[in-house]
């Protein structure tokens, strides 16, 4: 994964982004990471560009969201959203995660905190354990310190980033 420049950020972003980053490299299969904020916005993500590069030098297949970090959080999102809605039809208490199995891939989606979203796409062989592990893991560390401040402040940060690299 290359690294997001975490220059001027407070130390609990540039913190979230090491453990984001420490999540993607330590974690067998994950191939993308999207932290999503109770209204949809992407907050902090792996960078899928370098993962998909690293696929086509191995002559693997393209696999994942399709255009960019920004599409992982859509779909997290989304799936957040829709399973919200399903516990409170089903009177069953807040959704802790949400696993999707398919034939070439997996997608986890766990609350952080306050509808705080951690998405994980993995690869088909992924331990799905192993990565559910480190997810819990990842929300434990981050959870406490995802403020409104630090959420705005992770926002910015993308909107600066996506604005410089469009000049």
């Amino acid at each position: 994964m290359t690294a997001p420049s975490t220059f001027g950020l407070s130390s609990e972003a540039r913190n979230l982004h090491w453990l984001l980053t420490n999540l993607v490299e330590e974690v067998p299969g994950i191939l993308s990471v999207a932290v999503v904020s109770s209204d949809g916005l992407l907050l902090l993500s792996s960078d899928p560009g370098s993962n998909d590069a690293a696929r086509r030098a191995r002559g693997e297949r393209p696999t994942g969201p399709r255009g960019s970090s920004a599409d992982l959080a859509t779909v997290v999102s989304g799936i957040g959203s829709l399973t919200v809605g399903a516990a409170r039809l089903m009177d069953s208490g807040a959704v802790k995660h949400t696993m999707v199995a398919m034939d070439e891939g997996s997608l986890f989606v766990m609350s952080i905190s306050d509808g705080s979203l951690l998405g994980v796409h993995g690869s088909a062989d992924c331990d799905m354990s192993v990565v559910a592990y480190h997810m819990a893991l990842f929300v434990g560390r981050a959870g406490h310190v995802l403020t409104p401040e630090l959420r705005s402040e992770l926002r910015q940060s993308l909107e600066s980033q996506s604005t410089g690299s469009t000049r």
